[in-house]
């Protein structure tokens, strides 16, 4: 039988012997890399604040190790990095979620949170994985595509959304030969949008069935996918991948 499915089904997994650190990783798009990442043969280790949601988090996942810590902590991200294995492999960041509000309600300190959680972020990691992650290896952030609309409440989230495609492909240039890339998610549907929404989440879901062109919801799963495939493509870096079941592609009202 030479069907794709079944010679999917009987390939060798494609991360066998190498170790992935999900920033981030205790829920969502983080713990469902790790999850793939693990099916794929990886050794994972998983970070996130909450020790209790962590716990469970890296038991499903049969992950090799923990530790739980704010990643915008430049010391306990150091002494995180510093504790790692002599080398590993692939680095994804998911921590963070957006920040929206109106400009005559934007608050300093949590405005300045939200760039220390995505773009300094960045910087931070790539610093510490020079020398940590072996030459091929990845880092892996996390962006959107809802900053790319203009309106109301979207100043913070726009000039992000803007800085992390630059920053990215400057890194892939600085730590080569570490591949760096960026995740630019629309809506997935995770336990931070379900936060974010509340008792609009149904509604949410229902729209984007009826609109978007792939018919269904995007998920963890997909988002995951992705991540591992840019972990395993060893030609791909400085570039930024959407993955939002072509939101952009329909006429917003």
């Amino acid at each position: 039988m030479t069907t794709a499915s079944s010679d999917a089904a009987q390939r060798p997994p494609e991360l066998t012997g190498q170790t992935v650190v999900v920033i981030g990783g205790s829920g969502g798009i983080g713990l469902e890399t790790a999850r793939r990442a693990r099916a794929e043969g990886a050794a994972v280790i998983v970070t996130g604040r909450d020790p209790d949601r962590l716990k469970r988090a890296a038991a499903d996942v049969g992950a090799l190790d923990s530790a739980a810590f704010d990643a915008t902590d430049p010391d306990a991200l150091a002494r995180f990095f510093e504790a790692l294995p002599e080398t590993i492999d692939h680095v994804m960041v998911t921590a963070g979620g957006p920040y929206y509000a109106p400009l005559a309600d934007l608050d300093r300190e949590r405005a300045h949170r939200d760039f220390d959680g995505h773009v300094w972020l960045a910087v931070a990691v790539a610093q510490h994985a020079v020398g940590r992650v072996r030459p091929g290896g990845t880092l892996l952030f996390m962006g959107g595509t809802g900053g790319r609309s203009r309106g109301p409440g979207l100043s913070l989230i726009a000039a992000g959304t803007a800085a992390l495609p630059a920053l990215v492909a400057n890194l892939a240039v600085e730590v080569a030969p570490i591949r760096v890339n960026l995740i630019a998610a629309g809506f997935v549907d995770t336990p931070l949008s379900a936060e974010l929404l509340g008792d609009d989440l149904e509604a949410r879901r229902d729209q984007l069935r009826a609109t978007l062109p792939i018919e269904r919801v995007v998920g963890p799963a997909d988002v995951a996918a992705l991540a591992v495939h840019l972990m395993t493509n060893t030609a791909l870096t400085g570039a930024t991948y959407d993955i939002d079941g072509g939101q952009q592609l329909i006429h917003r009202t």
